[in-house]
């Protein structure tokens, strides 16, 4: 088997994280409580006999960052894909194959996102080998996570009835609702969409041709128009060009080629402050503390800060994040009112807080 290319996409702001992650600095170049940050930690896991040197896409404003934190850990970027700005999933994912294919066509590429995080890397590695025949023959594989719960903020993919581990996608199936989410949970053939992909790069691009033909020809020109000093691919106005959408939405939803690859290999997507509090080590009340902070009385708190300490009393399930001069005090399960107090701060004019 030839060597896959992972292409690690690293053009989002988490700002289900905020104030901990923002536009300088987004989720996938902190630690969040591991040894590496999330970026290090995909690259890392994608090393190895499988494995040719990474392409990264990204913001241009984050490529120095994205070499430091790589150069840390010791991988060198094949590529780095800089974005004049986000387009979503689609565009990245149809730019770096583009871009793959100018070298060579027929190999695989690995989309995966840079902020995820997976605790069984011998599990994904099983994965990956499991898909990568059919993705030479032509597949359009996604790897779908087996449920732990039912999350009702992650999509799903339904697989044809059949036995192993590689079968034929079915139906992608949008954030569910509670009771919806339980039924899939019991049910084997479904499992979560996590937004990792294999395939060739010109199959994926005859598919996108056909499928979301925009977005193929805005990827394709912007790909050959784009500046090349060095390892860096700078992306001009045509890859503005491109529809912003997803690559789930704009291809895989409606392709025949696709096959998900079902993957028990402990997955989060470390997207919400609940999600880092469940991940997080806990003092015997349930609290999970990262930096300088006293307490009275409290129970399975997040509490997060830079430097000021933090006193909290007699509280329970708040994410407290103290970050870069920043304080948000708001409720650990719901993500729902991060999101609103982004908006706010965008309705006040306070960008300069994002």
């Amino acid at each position: 088997m030839r060597k896959i290319t992972p292409v690690l996409m690293s053009g989002g702001a988490g700002t289900r994280l905020w104030p901990l992650s923002r536009q300088a600095r987004p989720k996938q170049f902190h630690t969040l409580g591991g040894h590496h940050t999330l970026i290090q930690e995909t690259a890392l896991r994608v090393a190895g006999a499988l494995f040719g040197p990474p392409m990264v896409v990204c913001n241009a404003a984050h490529a120095d960052l994205v070499r430091e934190q790589l150069a840390a850990v010791g991988v060198v970027a094949k590529a780095l894909i800089l974005e004049p700005e986000g387009r979503n999933t689609g565009p990245a994912s149809a730019v770096a194959a583009a871009i793959a294919a100018q070298d060579e066509p027929n190999s695989l590429i690995l989309l995966l996102h840079a902020d995820n995080r997976v605790a069984d890397v011998p599990a994904l590695h099983a994965a990956i080998t499991a898909g990568a025949p059919a993705a030479e023959a032509g597949a359009l594989v996604i790897f779908g996570i087996k449920p732990t719960g039912p999350e009702t903020g992650y999509g799903y993919i339904r697989a044809e009835p059949g036995d192993g581990v590689l079968r034929k996608v079915a139906q992608f199936v949008e954030k569910p609702d509670l009771a919806t989410a339980i039924t899939y949970v019991a049910d084997p053939d479904y499992s979560w969409n996590a937004g990792m992909f294999l395939f060739r790069p010109n199959v994926f691009l005859a598919e996108a041709a056909q499928l979301a033909p925009e977005l193929a020809a805005a990827a394709t020109v912007a790909a050959d128009q784009a500046e090349r000093v060095g390892d860096t691919v700078r992306l001009g106005e045509a890859f503005l060009r491109s529809p912003a959408v997803a690559i789930d939405t704009a291809v895989f939803e409606l392709t025949e080629k696709a096959v998900v690859v079902q993957a028990d290999i402990g997955w989060s997507d470390v997207g919400n402050y609940d999600a880092l509090w469940a991940a997080a080590a806990k003092t015997a009340s349930g609290d999970a503390v990262s930096g300088p902070a006293i307490r009275a009385g409290t129970s399975r708190n997040l509490v997060l800060t830079d430097g000021p300490t933090v006193v909290i009393s007699g509280v329970e399930d708040l994410a407290v994040i103290v970050e870069n001069g920043v304080v948000l005090v708001t409720r650990r399960d719901d993500p729902s009112a991060v999101r609103a107090a982004v908006e706010a701060i965008k309705a006040a004019g306070r960008d300069e807080l994002l």
